[in-house]
């Protein structure tokens, strides 16, 4: 396995450590658009969780000792979606950890159905704005070099986000703090996990 963030800490809440205790060996896996935050926020609530953090895209990279823009040019979307599935499936089998997955992962079935069986998944939902003035700052989306990346973007939102609403939890990503959006995700993780609640009532 590639070098990751891990935080050895212990969980620093006794919500923290509810939602720890009670993942067992499942993982927390962060769905949605490019641009949503998923690395950001995962980072941030694998401290607070006392687990490892998983980016799988940078996963990915190591198992083909190049670039995602490299894979694509060279190998094509279709062999970078089937090693995204291997990926995935290896992350998963390896223990409880936070995993941040690429925007096009939950499109494959199989790795629908992996998530579902061995982690807890949350849909960072961002509106499309925020997207695309978040993904304007870096030239690293393949899928975005097109005559127009705001059709594009606008496109995989639609193509996208019927298959994200079938993540267990949503929490909007949006401009504020990067702290708050973590404190809505343990909350809805707290409510599903420890306390029957589905999700906190966190709003764009």
């Amino acid at each position: 396995m590639s070098e990751t963030t891990v935080s050895s800490a212990a969980p620093g809440t006794t919500q923290d450590a509810g939602i720890s205790a009670a993942l067992g060996n499942r993982s927390i896996v962060l769905v949605g658009m490019m641009g949503a935050g998923k690395s950001t926020i995962g980072r941030r609530l694998s401290v607070r969780l006392g687990l490892p953090f998983l980016d799988a895209d940078v996963e990915i990279e190591a198992a083909a000792g190049m670039s995602i823009p490299d894979i694509f040019e060279s190998r094509g979307e279709a062999d970078f979606r089937d090693g995204e599935v291997r990926v995935i499936a290896r992350l998963l089998d390896n223990g409880p950890a936070v995993i941040a997955t690429g925007g096009g992962a939950m499109m494959r079935q199989e790795t629908r159905d992996r998530i579902r069986d061995k982690a807890v998944s949350i849909w960072l939902k961002a509106d499309p704005d925020i997207i695309m003035r978040r993904v304007k700052r870096r030239s690293d989306r393949p899928l975005l070099q097109t005559a127009d990346p705001e059709a594009t973007v606008e496109r995989l939102i639609r193509e996208r986000e019927p298959i994200y609403r079938h993540a267990d939890l949503t929490v909007w990503s949006r401009d504020v703090p990067h702290e708050k959006i973590v404190d809505e995700c343990l909350e809805a993780l707290y409510g599903k996990l420890c306390s029957g609640h589905i999700e906190p009532s966190a709003t764009p």
